[in-house]
């Protein structure tokens, strides 16, 4: 048993080692921290120039605020209601009767959800299409030219960059010394 502990101790030194001196950071030439139409844009144009890029977002689902919660949901939604106001109240108009016209929630939300993934996993295509390598984490910088992503599955991975472009969008931040708070109601 001594001898058995003794041959494990050296082995989990010798992982520790490898981890700790052999393992090389992935290198890229531009990280883009931020998956909306800022951050997104810039990735695709960047390895279109030729340059080695990855795009790092927390929300895990490209496309920002306004196509993932914001605009594209909302005015999916809007337009099934105007379908459904249509057929309620103004296809008598036009010689179309329809009787007991009712709506279904679920359907209209699995629609909505529909529309967002597939505005979302095109932007993933084109991603894919132009080699722009995809982190789905919390992007953090180390020093200039490193940068730890807390990824969204766990663990944390550290890549090296050479330069990086901040597009973390639409997201308020408050002013140092609470200046000014928000309180969003007049700010």
């Amino acid at each position: 048993t001594t001898k058995m502990l003794s041959r494990t101790f050296i082995s989990n030194q010798r992982k520790r080692f490898i981890r700790a001196f052999c393992t090389t950071l992935k290198e890229y030439d531009i990280a883009v921290i931020g998956g909306g139409p800022g951050g997104y844009v810039s990735a695709i144009k960047a390895a279109q120039l030729g340059f080695k890029t990855v795009c790092i977002e927390k929300r895990g689902s490209l496309g920002g605020t306004c196509l993932n919660v914001g605009c594209i949901p909302s005015k999916a939604l809007l337009n099934s209601s105007h379908k459904y106001e249509d057929a309620k109240l103004h296809f008598k108009h036009y010689g179309v009767l329809v009787d007991n016209v009712k709506y279904d929630l679920n359907q209209m939300m699995k629609q909505k959800d529909e529309a967002v993934k597939g505005l979302t996993s095109g932007i993933e295509y084109l991603f894919k299409k132009n080699k722009v390598d995809y982190m789905k984490g919390w992007g953090r910088f180390e020093n200039k030219n490193t940068i730890a992503v807390d990824m969204n599955t766990g663990g944390t991975e550290k890549i090296k960059v050479k330069d990086t472009i901040i597009a973390t969008g639409s997201e308020p931040s408050p002013l140092p010394g609470g200046a000014l708070a928000i309180d969003e109601k007049r700010i």
